[in-house]
């Protein structure tokens, strides 16, 4: 017997290198160091720093990928693993400068996996991150055929007397929200639910979804606002704080970036609610705190700036083809978000 008998094709993987050599080579920065095929990818630090300090995240893409295993379709969930990264890693001022990914597969499918690792490669350009390297495993009997599994990790820069970490955020400083693509890469397994306990079938077209189909609806992939948000930095607008709105929503998230005796306050009123959102509650008979704790609900990003800032920040927003509206307030408090609909 032989590996290939064992459900393990070496040489595919192999063959399966050659064919993503030119979408990792599409990412590369001037700082990569070597190319593909090491066994570990080399990075020189950018020049100009004083006291560069290194940020670092890690995600994956959850139970999203189930939804594109079932429609055979996998050229998106690559942007949102990127995505899932480098959003975190920008909370800190910091600029993303490589990425690298995991890919688990039951067995090696060439054409289903380039895709995934296309998706990888245009999320890194986004970003502006080099796809620095990553890793193949092949797990047959662990993951069935057709199945796989993502992760990622990625490491930006950041100079030290830049870096936000909540010490900069004061009483008073304004909330501007920029606009989320969707659910994202957060609450599929419930959205899976409710699409597995009703009659609905992925393919259908409902009128609220305005002509997408269901699968479309939740495979469009995670907006990346690395490059709006760093040229607001680089042109030098005052922001005190930043926040990605993943997991938990806006109650769990906004929160984190605040400093201490700090809370927020959010009109919810100040945004329109997409519709993706107002299907799956009317759908799932999901409840108003259900929804606000499981989704961003059309924020994918929040600012928090200086008052006197505010409507320079919108207008820059604006000028990038990025729309943003001020959504709150930083408040005195204990670290919460008060003004949900369901809030007491």
């Amino acid at each position: 017997m032989d590996y290939r008998d064992a459900g393990v094709d070496v040489e595919a993987g192999r063959a399966f290198v050659d064919q993503i050599r030119n979408l990792v080579h599409s990412t590369f920065r001037p700082e990569v160091i070597g190319g593909l095929g090491g066994f570990g990818g080399c990075f020189q630090l950018p020049s100009g720093f004083q006291e560069p300090v290194l940020v670092s995240g890690t995600d994956g893409v959850g139970t999203k990928l189930k939804i594109a295993q079932v429609l055979n379709r996998h050229d998106t969930v690559g942007i949102d693993l990127v995505a899932m990264c480098v959003n975190d890693v920008l909370t800190s001022g910091a600029e993303p400068l490589f990425f690298l990914d995991y890919v688990a597969t039951g067995k090696l499918e060439p054409q289903q996996l380039t895709e995934v690792v296309a998706g990888i490669a245009a999320g890194c350009r986004l970003a502006g991150c080099a796809l620095l390297g990553g890793e193949t495993a092949e797990m047959p009997g662990f993951y069935q055929v057709g199945e796989y599994d993502l992760a990622g990790f990625c490491v930006g820069i950041v100079e030290k007397s830049q870096m936000l970490d909540g010490s900069q955020v004061k009483v008073g400083d304004v909330a501007i929200a920029l606009p989320s693509t969707g659910v994202h890469s957060n609450g599929l397994s419930l959205v899976r639910k409710i699409v597995d306990t009703t009659p609905l079938d992925w393919d259908e077209r409902p009128q609220l979804l305005g002509g997408q189909t269901i699968g479309e609806a939740f495979l469009k992939p995670t907006q990346i606002y690395v490059k709006p948000v760093l040229g607001a930095l680089k042109a030098e607008l005052e922001i005190h704080g930043m926040a990605h709105i993943t997991g938990g929503g806006l109650p769990e998230n906004l929160p984190r970036c605040l400093g201490k005796n700090q809370s927020i306050h959010i009109q919810s009123d100040s945004w329109t609610i997409p519709p993706i959102f107002q299907w799956l509650a009317q759908v799932g008979s999901v409840s108003a705190e259900a929804m606000y704790n499981t989704f961003n609900m059309g924020i994918g990003f929040v600012l928090l700036v200086p008052p006197h800032q505010a409507e320079q920040t919108i207008n820059f927003f604006q000028s990038q083809d990025v729309s943003a509206v001020v959504i709150g307030e930083v408040i005195n408090g204990s670290g919460t978000l008060t003004g949900l609909p369901f809030s007491t």
